[in-house]
């Protein structure tokens, strides 16, 4: 009988254990897949860590699509680009401002709103990508490095002590952060090109 009483309590035991952590040792590795597969790819990127910081929350979204993977960066990066833009725009409000800031902002604005178009076409062509996938792509490569290109213009349009100060120093975290962000997107994007031209060939 004590022998028994001993043999239910172990097996009481492992039954509560068993409820208490049911999920098995191979499913939650599995999990991990899509971050780490979003991982490898930010290393193809000029600034990995922020890669990986941007992307992660979206790992169930991305799986292990190279396309999803692309579209997602472009998209985050439109909406940082967006933020951006509606906050520069508020800058030419700020007391005090010195005529040379003024003007800077002013052509950020304009920089920053190509920004946002350019990006918002390449969102949406990348999701159009099937037949006539290089063209698609060129169209979409051409874009965000345009897009790159004018957030480095707002920043160029700061350079020099003589716009130092608040105005320069807000301007420049906010857009310098988009321009990172949009540089990962393009070298995602170039990746997923890549990949899938090589796979297409015989």
């Amino acid at each position: 009988m004590v022998r028994l009483g001993v043999s239910l309590l172990l097996l009481s035991t492992l039954l509560v254990l068993n409820t208490a952590n049911p999920t098995p040792v191979k499913s939650r590795s599995h999990s991990k897949y899509p971050t780490n597969f979003i991982r490898a790819s930010c290393k193809a990127t000029s600034y990995p860590a922020l890669c990986v910081r941007c992307l992660s929350a979206f790992a169930k979204q991305i799986r292990q699509s190279e396309q999803q993977l692309a579209q997602t960066a472009l998209t985050v990066s439109l909406s940082r680009a967006r933020s951006a833009s509606n906050f520069v725009s508020k800058m030419t409000r700020v007391k005090g401002i010195k005529p040379r800031e003024y003007q800077a902002v002013r052509d950020c604005i304009e920089n920053m709103g190509d920004t946002v178009d350019r990006l918002s076409q390449s969102v949406r062509e990348l999701g159009q990508v099937g037949q006539d996938f290089l063209w698609h792509m060129s169209n979409v490569q051409t874009w965000v490095s345009a897009a790159l290109t004018d957030e480095n213009t707002c920043l160029d349009g700061f350079s020099g002590h003589s716009m130092d100060g608040n105005v320069k120093a807000a301007i420049r975290r906010r857009v310098a952060n988009v321009a990172q962000v949009t540089s990962n997107a393009l070298a995602l994007v170039n990746r997923f090109a890549s990949k899938h031209t090589v796979e297409d060939q015989p």
